[in-house]
């Protein structure tokens, strides 16, 4: 994974919901806060928060990638900006949420095992 490539693995783990995947793409220690607010400290609880949302709201979204911003900080550090058009969130009864604007804030850095984020804030943006 490289910065580059970051937005388009992320979209197409979150439309599979596959949080393993998206744990590769997290340092052990990373933070994370998700579209629904929740917020964690390590990969561990990222899976454990990733799963149980794939298992409800998000069970059958995708993201459309808007516009995205890198910033190199360096050779072994990146801010990522990217925006994302959520489709297909599901509200408590089942029913299809109307798509919304998000913001996925990544910090990655160049680690032994390649490229992580250490800092992921994923936010829906006011229409």
């Amino acid at each position: 994974m490289t910065p580059e490539s970051f937005p388009k693995l992320f979209a197409a783990a979150f439309a599979s919901q596959d949080s393993a995947q998206i744990i590769q793409m997290l340092a052990e220690d990373a933070q994370l806060v998700t579209l629904t607010g929740a917020y964690v400290e390590s990969s561990a609880e990222a899976k454990q928060i990733l799963d149980q949302e794939f298992a409800g709201i998000f069970v059958a979204t995708r993201l459309v990638t808007g516009k995205n911003r890198l910033h190199l900080l360096g050779p072994g550090g990146a801010i990522l900006h990217q925006r994302f058009v959520v489709i297909g969130a599901r509200d408590e009864t089942g029913s299809e949420m109307p798509r919304f604007g998000a913001l996925l804030t990544a910090v990655l850095l160049a680690r032994t095992d390649g490229w992580r984020a250490v800092s992921v804030s994923f936010s829906a943006l006011a229409q």
